[in-house]
């Protein structure tokens, strides 16, 4: 790169910086609202509706039914954020909470009343319309066909023209196909329905293919669609057509789904409801991301030089593009969101740091600087994509399978490995060569890598394994030993086991970090337990007190306590119980994305490195870090709630990159020193060139979830402090047992596993 061309550059690099960093801090236009502040947010941090259902026709609704009902309820709602949480309260009724939105009757007219879809034939047994239709004038001025029922639904339901209700729908997703006469692409609605519902379509499509009518779709008093039918239905599969966009269908698919519900609801309240957490959480939190930045800086500057300005530049741009493009993908931040990307910025740095230990090892055979550069960015290549495309394919796979936190968790996840690749092979690549054409040519201000000792990592492997198999064993033991003493084997939070919501009245409207300074800490002494959460109802001085479950004895002490210590008035003090919001069908979709994101992972190593046994080592060495820190959960008792999904996803991402590096300095180390030597010098003498990465990569790490164990509020310091022992630990198996185990398999296995 040429002198003047690198001052170009350069200066474009800086303003591009500086505009960047401005768009996300203040924004452009005449709001200046910057992208950081419109970021969605998560009740947590920013309230939302909520919305309570009462189950319409049944004093004890079927448990089996609820949970249904529950679960497709939100997969509904996720629609609107990943974030949204819906869980039972009491016997009859469902509540739901959605973030970052303030209009509670917009969201009710769009859900409108959940279980009131109809399958609606064209004509009766006699050849009576049931329907009728004339031509209007929509709101965009489109001449369209309205449709009005002849009968009632009760005198439609007792001739028989009611062919389907919602319950006989199994599945109903947007999609597209070919038009078989002129090859265009239709948006479609695709079907599936019950067994039961396939007996009745059979016959129902059979009538109407006969008489060339149609079946219409009737929710919530409205019909949906009315499509013609084209042919015989008898395979419990149908697809709808005539929609314009995908974005109609997937409404369509959306609606009909949520009208199958096996309960009909209706609605009993709903609100706006405030941020569970005060201004002071999202203070601390840019206070820990600000402190973590710093020190991650420092670091890399004291470590690598020249090399270190460039990858905190580069990290300065990945930060702010995250910003950005974390508001235009409309991600809702939640405050385990926010301690989620303070971390990923202490990650970015991974990539980096595998290529300056590269350049620095070609330093020291005596290259140029130009040259070594050029060399380590090759050489960090296959590690980084690796590495990364592994990640990357877990994440797409928890975006697909996945719901609710995780899926959220998914997003944000591939953002930032797309993000960090970006910007350390190609921006810090550039800087580094803008600077070296400035005249920073000296092999010092680079560093030169000195001879690194090689370590005898699988002389140990027997205490290492030895050492695993104990704290996983205690863990198990630790358990057994809460539940046996009355409490659960871990410390299950609202999210998992539900609890007791107490609703009340307050004589004044106070602030919610006078709440929770003032009111909360008598309401953890009654249950003694800290896993509390307040609400405030938006327009009123009504608040919501999420606890564990009260027995009647808490429950009389509560409304002492706010009776005698805050004026209020007992007849305002409701307590109802509440089921968990991470419903079974969500814990079995989650174990379930999880495995197939390990299956993943296993295939693709074993298609890159062309040998089984690396992704088995990895899946094993992921599954060892995963059951430490649920021992570490265990053993302090640290809340498990949602975020310690993101926790344990957190864990293994990380865990992941760190074995990749070690296999992939393998598999260049046998490609160099021949098959024939000695596979256990091989192991060694990679696990050593690389462990600068892996210990330096997890002080960075380490920074940022240190500072927010130091600054962040209580929710924080509970997804910090596991954490901070899953780096550890992901750091740990990544050096002491992943290239152990391949050995040990190829050992075992013979030549050669493909």
């Amino acid at each position: 790169m040429k002198k003047n061309r690198a001052i170009i550059g350069l200066i474009v690099f800086v303003l591009l910086l500086a505009g960047l960093g401005y768009t996300a801090a203040f924004g452009i236009g005449a709001d200046k609202s910057g992208s950081a502040s419109s970021i969605k947010l998560g009740l947590d941090l920013a309230g939302g509706v909520s919305i309570t259902y009462q189950v319409v026709g049944e004093e004890v609704p079927d448990k089996e039914d609820m949970s249904d009902t529950i679960y497709k309820l939100q997969q509904r709602v996720e629609n609107y954020s990943t974030e949204a949480q819906v869980y039972q309260e009491g016997d009859d009724r469902i509540n739901i909470e959605i973030p970052g939105v303030s209009d509670a009757n917009a969201i009710l007219e769009e859900l409108g009343q959940p279980g009131t879809l109809y399958f609606i034939a064209q004509t009766d047994s006699a050849g009576n319309q049931n329907y009728t239709s004339n031509f209007g004038i929509d709101a965009d001025g489109n001449i369209i066909e309205v449709y009005e029922l002849t009968k009632t639904l009760e005198e439609l339901q007792a001739d028989g023209s009611i062919v389907l209700t919602g319950t006989d729908v199994a599945g109903a997703q947007a999609g597209s196909q070919q038009d078989s006469l002129m090859n265009n692409t239709q948006y479609v609605v695709q079907l599936t329905l019950t067994d039961a519902g396939t007996e009745a379509f059979a016959k129902a499509t059979e009538k109407a293919y006969n008489a060339g009518e149609s079946i219409a779709i009737y929710y919530d008093g409205e019909f949906v669609s009315v499509p013609n039918v084209q042919a015989v239905i008898s395979d419990g599969s149908a697809v709808i057509t005539g929609q314009r966009n995908f974005e109609e269908a997937d409404k369509l698919a959306s609606t009909i789904r949520i009208g199958g519900l096996k309960l009909e609801l209706q609605e009993l309240r709903s609100s706006v409801v405030g941020a569970q957490l005060g201004s002071d959480a999202i203070r601390t939190s840019l206070l820990a991301a600000v402190v973590g930045f710093a020190l991650v800086v420092i670091f890399m500057i004291a470590v690598y030089y020249v090399p270190g300005i460039a990858a905190s530049l580069s990290l300065a741009l990945y930060t702010a593009l995250m910003i950005i493009l974390l508001d235009a993908f409309e991600v809702t931040l939640t405050l385990p969101g926010i301690a989620g990307i303070i971390l990923s910025i202490g990650m970015a740095v991974d990539a980096n740091v595998i290529i300056f230990a590269r350049i620095r090892e070609e330093l020291a055979t005596g290259k140029t600087v130009q040259s070594s550069i050029k060399i380590g960015f090759s050489k960090a290549l296959s590690a980084i994509l690796d590495g990364n495309i592994t990640t990357l394919i877990a994440a797409a796979v928890l975006a697909l399978k996945g719901t609710g936190t995780i899926k959220g968790f998914a997003q944000t996840l591939a953002l930032g490995i797309i993000l960090s690749m970006f910007t350390a092979l190609l921006v810090t690549k550039f800087i580094l060569n803008a600077l070296h054409a400035l005249g920073v040519q000296s092999p010092k201000a680079y560093g030169v890598a000195k001879e690194k000792k090689t370590l005898p990592v699988l002389s140990k492997q027997k205490v290492f394994f030895a050492l695993s198999a104990v704290v996983i064993i205690a863990g198990f033991v630790v358990m057994g030993i809460n539940q046996a003493s009355g409490k659960a084997a871990l410390n299950y939070s609202l999210e998992f086991v539900g609890g007791t919501s107490t609703t009340l009245t307050l004589n004044e409207d106070m602030p919610i970090e006078k709440i929770d300074s003032d009111i909360v800490p008598l309401i953890e002494n009654i249950t003694g337990d800290g896993n509390v959460q307040t609400t405030k109802v938006a327009g009123s001085n009504q608040i919501i007190i999420k606890t564990r479950t009260l027995n009647v004895e808490e429950r009389e002490a509560f409304t002492n306590v706010m009776v005698t210590n805050f004026g209020v008035e007992e007849s305002s003090i409701t307590a109802e119980t509440i089921s968990a919001t991470v419903s079974s069908e969500m814990k079995s979709d989650a174990i379930i994305a999880i495995v197939a994101a390990a299956v993943c992972m296993l295939v693709y190593i074993w298609f890159r490195f062309k040998d089984i046994r690396f992704g088995a080592s990895a899946v094993i060495a992921l599954l060892h870090d995963i059951l430490v820190v649920l021992a570490f959960y265990a053993a302090v008792r640290v809340p498990v709630g949602n975020t310690f999904i993101a926790c344990m996803l957190t864990i293994v991402g990380y865990s992941i990159n760190a074995t990749i590096v070690i296999f992939d300095r393998i598999r260049e180390n046998m490609r160099e020193m021949g098959r024939k030597d000695n596979l256990e010098e091989v192991v060694n003498r990679s696990i050593s060139q690389t462990l600068s990465r892996s210990v330096f990569t997890s002080l960075t790490t380490f920074f940022m979830v240190a500072s927010l164990e130091v600054f962040g509020v209580s929710s924080i310091r509970e997804f910090a402090l596991p954490l901070m022992a899953g780096i550890i630990c992901g750091t740990y198996s990544s050096i002491c047992l992943a290239g152990s185990l391949w050995h040990l398999f190829r050992k075992k296995m013979g030549k050669k596993a493909e």
